[in-house]
């Protein structure tokens, strides 16, 4: 069983090293990272000061508990791009915060208020995350897991055309 470092988090079944739904015995180097991360942004995170790390691998895990099947790849010359049928999330690293970029066309509900900018953006919005801030680590979760089913459904862009 593994858990997302920090959120209480932890997986019930995986297929990421099997290939069939089965108990997770391993710990996926320390987490839910699949054996086939890219190294790319292992660099980009370790080039990161250690809170900014922290946070960059805690969602990079919870990205992946969010279905195993996700995949890691960089965009936009350095960017850590979360993919599964279409864009789920990237990173990026500022002075002070760490943004979240969640690529839900704004139709995933927030009813949690995790969302902190781009409220009106039709393709992204933003959670910005702060050294020593709380994180509601369940409401990512499941608007990853949305943002994933509708990827599989189409796209965001094809679910929000009348």
């Amino acid at each position: 069983m593994w858990t997302v470092a920090g959120s209480g988090l932890s997986c019930k079944e995986c297929t990421g090293h099997t290939g069939r739904r089965t108990r997770c015995r391993r710990r996926h180097r320390g987490g839910a990272i699949p054996a086939a991360a890219d190294p790319r942004i292992d660099a980009y995170i370790a080039g990161l000061p250690e809170w900014q790390q922290a946070i960059c691998r805690s969602v990079r895990e919870l990205v992946h508990q969010a279905d195993p099947e996700v995949e890691e790849t960089i965009k936009r010359t350095d960017r850590p791009y979360f993919v599964l049928a279409g864009n789920i999330c990237a990173l990026l690293a500022a002075k002070d915060h760490v943004n979240v970029f969640l690529y839900d066309g704004a139709i995933v509900p927030d009813p949690d208020g995790v969302i902190t900018g781009g409220h009106d953006n039709k393709t992204a919005r933003t959670v910005a995350i702060r050294q020593g801030e709380q994180v509601n680590w369940p409401a990512l979760l499941t608007m990853f897991r949305q943002i994933i089913a509708n990827n599989r459904a189409g796209g965001w862009r094809r679910l929000k055309t009348p």
